[in-house]
């Protein structure tokens, strides 16, 4: 068992709960992760494809993959092989299960694999998450078909729910633990007393003897015991389940920085309740257009139906500086210039701020190290560059900010960007790196080359090192970049919208994501721009961009300048009542007391 107390957890949710991102962040801080898919499917079925091909792309480049869709059992050998030290994902159960029940593969002892494959996790010596289906909350399925999935799924979650170390169910995106240790005692299920042989008398017997609350301590051995393989069963422990999480505190600042972080996800039904309002609207036309990602986005993190507009905004413009060939053909001077602008009111930031409500806070960071000659910061400098930007945002939701906006107006910015982004992802550095603009609209083709051999020589050196979240901040992306991933930590777990638009942002945003996977729910994509970079790291990232402009104002300008139209588009979606033919009650204006939609 591993120093934090489970060596095996099950992770229970329904549809779009978030089980998967909540699974995906219990193992972030391992160095490599073996995901073990079970979906089959998907070549008729564009939508089912399209699902399973955003689960490819949120994860990790470190990750490696292994499908058993085609043969049920080797799930369990899988399991069986796995050696001490590695870090096995499996999701989820509910394509296992499917697999399981192939008309292909009948007749099969069903029961029996489920046996095997609840040993095999007991004995797993990796350590492992599994996903899975909770259906057992819905009506009884009207066919055969769906009656005997849901049962073989009840049977299977049974079992593991036993083997596993912890047990926890997902709602909404909040975790509940329903068994938060190996020992815990609990009940012997119908099934399982059917399948081990106790009597009815026996089981009601049993259960009066073993009180629903009993803690470990006062479980007697008897209570606790497990029914025997010999006995062809598997015994169940359900743990007393918990009161929900509380809301996250004003005081974060204490919060460590580290792989595995536990930051709240957005709501997973308002975004799509609000799409479906938009349907009923009272508009004279077709409705908002791709302003609907915004729409959805802003439902999902406020948590209704019916968003709001967000009020006053932060601009968060980092001023770094790198060493080598990450700034060639750049003027120090020229970002000293911009950042004193910024924070005079002048320039085409400062404007785009002021008619958006939004204020600006330059952010000035140490120098960065040249990335082709060795790390650009140490250990200490990158978790202080963590903290600084995790405060920053902080502070803007102590000022009543209500979303952040990443800017950068430093040298080497966009080649130190490329590199994360290269290395995170497994992209062709050449190919995404930013041209070198310089005044007269003229491209410096002899700079942008030196860049391009600097992020060769840094992915090359560090082609043996770890590739984890903090080690790329060290090895290439340097203290912006650390001070930005930060700010999304920091904003994610206040539970404030990042808006992303250039290159820094998506960097962050990748680096965050393998610190906390929650973060990414957290991010905007307001406008891609020209930047192969940014749509090469959205992609990875599963974000769409709202609009398709082509803006190259410069980073956080484009957020800016198209944040107006996101708040018309937002307040008309939270604002407007249901067309009248629409209407399923006079004076019903599609809104409920609490600004929900009404039923």
């Amino acid at each position: 068992m591993s120093a934090d107390g489970w060596s095996s957890v099950l992770v229970l949710g329904g549809i779009r709960s978030g089980k998967s991102a909540f699974a995906e962040a219990l193992v972030a801080g391992a160095p490599s992760v073996r995901y073990v898919a079970t979906a089959i499917g998907g070549e008729d079925d564009p939508e089912w494809r399209g699902r399973i091909e955003a689960h490819q792309r949120r994860r990790p480049q470190s990750w490696t993959t292994e499908e058993t869709g085609a043969d049920p059992a080797r799930l369990a050998s899988l399991l069986a092989e796995a050696k001490p030290g590695e870090t096995l994902l499996v999701d989820d159960l509910g394509g296992w299960v499917a697999s399981l029940l192939d008309p292909a593969r009948q007749p099969n002892d069903d029961v029996a694999t489920v046996v095997a494959l609840a040993e095999a996790v007991r004995d797993c010596a990796a350590r492992l998450v599994v996903v899975s289906p909770e259906v057992g909350l819905s009506l009884v399925p009207a066919t055969p078909v769906g009656r005997a999935f849901a049962d073989a799924l009840g049977t299977a979650n049974q079992a593991l729910a036993d083997s596993c170390d912890r047990v926890a169910f997902v709602v909404a995106g909040r975790p509940t633990w329903l068994k938060s240790a190996a020992d815990e005692p609990g009940i012997l299920t119908d099934v399982q007393a059917e399948d081990a042989g106790v009597t009815t008398a026996d089981h009601d017997a049993m259960a009066a003897a073993t009180p629903a609350a009993a803690t470990p301590a006062a479980a007697t051995p008897a209570a606790a015991a497990r029914v025997t393989a010999a006995t062809a069963a598997t015994s169940l422990t359900v743990g007393v389940a918990r009161a929900p999480e509380p809301a996250p505190v004003a005081d974060l600042s204490g919060t460590v920085i580290e792989a595995g972080m536990d930051l709240p996800l957005p709501d997973s039904d308002a975004g799509p309740d609000a799409r479906d309002r938009l349907d009923r609207l009272d508009l004279p036309g077709a409705g908002i257009g791709v302003l609907l990602e915004a729409v959805e986005f802003a439902a999902a993190t406020q948590g209704t139906a019916t968003p709001r507009p967000w009020g006053p905004v932060r601009v968060l413009l980092l001023d770094g500086r790198h060493g080598g060939g990450a700034a060639a053909g750049t003027d120090p001077g020229e970002a000293d210039r911009r950042a004193a602008q910024a924070e005079a009111g002048e320039g085409a930031l400062a404007r785009l701020a002021a008619t958006a409500d939004a204020d600006i806070v330059v952010v000035r960071v140490p120098p960065s190290g040249a990335m082709e000659d060795g790390p650009v910061l140490d250990e200490a400098a990158v978790d202080a560059a963590l903290r600084e930007g995790w405060d920053l945002a902080g502070a803007a939701a102590e000022a009543g900010r209500e979303a952040l906006v990443i800017g950068a107006c430093g040298a080497g910015t966009e080649a130190a960007a490329t590199a994360v982004v290269a290395a995170v992802t497994g992209a062709e550095p050449v190919a995404m790196l930013p041209r070198v603009l310089v005044p007269g609209a003229r491209y410096d083709d002899e700079a942008w080359m030196r860049r391009c051999a600097a992020v060769r020589d840094a992915m090359h050196r560090i082609r043996q090192e770890p590739r984890g979240a903090k080690d790329m901040l060290a090895q290439l992306g340097g203290a912006d970049l650390a001070v930005a991933t930060g700010a999304v930590l920091g904003a994610a777990a206040r539970r404030m919208p990042v808006l992303l638009d250039g290159p820094l942002g998506i960097a962050a945003g990748l680096v965050a994501r393998d610190l906390a996977s929650q973060s990414r729910h957290w991010c905007l994509l307001v406008d891609a721009g020209r930047e192969q970079l940014v749509r090469q790291g959205a992609d990875v990232l599963g974000l769409t961009p709202v609009l398709d402009l082509g803006l190259d104002l410069g980073e956080g300008a484009n957020a800016l300048a198209a944040l107006p139209l996101l708040r018309t588009a937002i307040a008309l979606a939270g604002t407007l009542g249901v067309h009248p033919a629409l209407l399923t009650a006079p004076g019903d204006d599609g809104l409920s007391d609490d600004g929900q939609t009404g039923a």
